[in-house]
């Protein structure tokens, strides 16, 4: 709070500097990718966590795309609610077997019908699945017919 106030105060003096900083702000702030740069830190989707390699998406917020399910259309952090775990699937259904984790983990067969457009990565390929942690960020990423993927969903929700 003392920091905001201090750099707030120091932001409403007028010197030759404040107003070269102001005008090099603008500036920036008119062009679009230090926009969704700057966006993505102020709101924290710049954080990466190192869940290892794979998709740019793993380790990630997942982003709140509109989706279409069986229940009909939603928003990705609406699927979050319950505070539990969900594996997307954007894929065909079928390539992931989730009866081990029924009750912690749920499995949403969806489609996402615009681009993935991310406000730190930009425009990314869609993945087949997504494995979103009850914190909205992506455990894991890519192929339900992945052979990691029994086991990422076990480091992160049980045997």
């Amino acid at each position: 709070v003392l920091r905001y106030t201090m750099a707030q105060t120091a932001m409403l003096r007028s010197d030759e500097r404040i107003e070269a900083l102001r005008d090099t702000l603008g500036d920036l702030l008119s062009m679009a990718e230090p926009r969704r740069h700057l966006a993505g830190m102020v709101s924290g989707l710049d954080i990466r966590y190192d869940l290892g390699d794979g998709h740019p998406m793993v380790g990630r917020r997942m982003p709140d795309l509109d989706l279409q399910t069986e229940a009909g259309a939603t928003r990705v952090f609406n699927l979050l609610h319950q505070a539990r775990p969900v594996l997307l699937d954007f894929g065909k259904p079928g390539g992931f077997d989730p009866s081990p984790w029924i009750g912690r983990v749920n499995l949403v067969p969806a489609t996402h019908l615009g681009r993935w457009e991310l406000p730190v990565l930009g425009r990314i390929d869609g993945p087949e699945a997504v494995l979103v942690r009850p914190d909205g960020y992506v455990a894991w990423a890519g192929q339900l017919n992945d052979l990691e993927l029994p086991g990422v969903v076990t480091t992160w929700f049980g045997a």
